[in-house]
């Protein structure tokens, strides 16, 4: 099975931490490849960040379906979920988003869950996907630490101490889990479960789950109605070439008439979990 999974912000250091994170949690029959767009915004923070993520995550999935080894599933790595729908529209195979996935299960693993995302300007759209998503009832909190996206990339920063505080007083709040609202936050999971003692759910880990397991039960994407076909095909903004993120088994495969960069990864047996806008 092959998972490919899109980080739709030009991060070539995020979207290896977070090929890292997915690849925690395939299972071992699961190939995780991670792109993002070579061009385009550099973090989602905004609502016209998204739009140029979303159009990337078309075009990525597009490329991808039209090359010569299609993915199995797609996972879109921002808690935007941006283009999430155009996607679905695009391909037959399971297209999962990072905070639908996380919901749900936290909505699982708990009655009430808290979301702990990065700044304030992201949560109306971390409401407004609440609504989306029919959680208006489990989800008890939405906390913004204040912290850029693009501060995730250095490990050795403060967040996690600041994730805790908000996560923390989530908790005593009434959430009994905690949904880390970025993607970037992906390796930061193991280590906010054993410092707040509630269950804390990446939605990186958490898509790659789900899309993994609908693959495995046959459940697609259904073409009928709105994620038909679109009538005109997609045209896009410009040549959004996919960059691959660098580490070990990087490879470049063909797609479609141009050479595309991609992580060709050894997928990790372990199943370590470790994951509005990113």
């Amino acid at each position: 099975m092959r998972i490919l999974l899109i980080n739709p912000n030009t991060s070539r250091a995020m979207t290896a931490k977070i090929a890292e994170a997915a690849r925690g949690v395939a299972g071992p029959d699961v190939v995780i490849d991670a792109v993002c767009p070579a061009t385009g915004a550099a973090a989602i923070e905004s609502h016209t960040d998204e739009i140029a993520a979303a159009a990337a995550v078309v075009e990525l999935v597009a490329a991808d379906r039209d090359g010569a080894d299609p993915a199995d599933a797609y996972v879109i790595a921002c808690f935007g979920d941006p283009g999430l729908d155009a996607a679905r529209e695009l391909v037959e195979a399971p297209v999962v988003g990072i905070a639908e996935a996380a919901m749900h299960l936290a909505a699982v693993s708990g009655r009430h869950f808290g979301v702990v995302t990065t700044l304030s300007r992201t949560l109306g759209r971390a409401h407004d996907l609440v609504a989306r998503y029919g959680m208006e009832r489990a989800c008890v909190s939405l906390a913004a630490t204040g912290i850029p996206v693009l501060d995730l990339e250095d490990t050795g920063s403060e967040a996690v101490s600041l994730i805790e505080r908000y996560g923390a007083e989530a908790a005593a709040g009434g959430a009994d889990v905690i949904v880390l609202g970025c993607a970037g936050m992906a390796d930061l999971c193991t280590e906010l479960t054993a410092r707040l003692g509630v269950p804390v759910v990446d939605g990186v880990a958490a898509a790659v789950g789900m899309a993994s397991g609908m693959v495995r039960m046959g459940l697609g994407t259904s073409k009928r109605d709105e994620y038909a076909r679109p009538p005109r095909a997609f045209v896009g903004v410009g040549a959004v070439e996919p960059a691959f993120a660098g580490g070990p088994g990087v490879t470049s495969g063909a797609r479609g008439s141009s050479a595309t960069p991609r992580i060709e990864g050894t997928p990790s047996p372990q199943a370590a979990n470790s994951g509005v806008f990113a």
